[in-house]
Parts: C-alpha cells; structure tokens; sequence
C-alpha cells in the first residue's frame, strides 16, 4: 500500500498515487509545468482519463511510487 503523505503539488512524479479525501485513488500519469502552474494528468480506479492545473505551492494527498524512493 504505503504511507500517504501531504506535499506540495511540484513535488509530485508520474507514478505516484494521488488519495482524495474520500479514499479515492487516482494514479499520475503526466506532470507539466504550464506557466506558474503543474498540470497534472492520472487516471481514475476505472481507468478513465481526467486532469487538473494547480499552483506549485498547493498541498495535495499522494502515496509515492516505488521508482521515486530512495535506496
């Protein structure tokens, strides 16, 4: 499973897993910067497509993917 942490959306990676509050799970699948913005494309548990834009200082829900962890 892992450990979800809070962190600031420019440190998310694809791979990561994004947690809502409501348990939710949405896996990253893109990030880019756009402007003074991340843009962010996953894929939801039934593997539709979606995205979102936010500020890099914004806080969101993720568990990281095994490829980001330190050794």
């Amino acid at each position: 499973m892992g450990i979800v942490e809070l962190m600031q959306a420019r440190e998310l990676a694809v791979g990561d897993i994004l947690v809502s509050a409501t348990g939710g799970s949405y896996e990253i699948t893109k990030v880019a910067r756009v402007g003074r913005g991340i843009r962010v494309q996953y894929l939801t548990e039934d593997a539709r497509p979606g995205r979102f834009t936010a500020a890099p200082e914004s806080i969101v829900r993720a568990r990281r993917s095994h490829a980001t962890h330190a050794a």
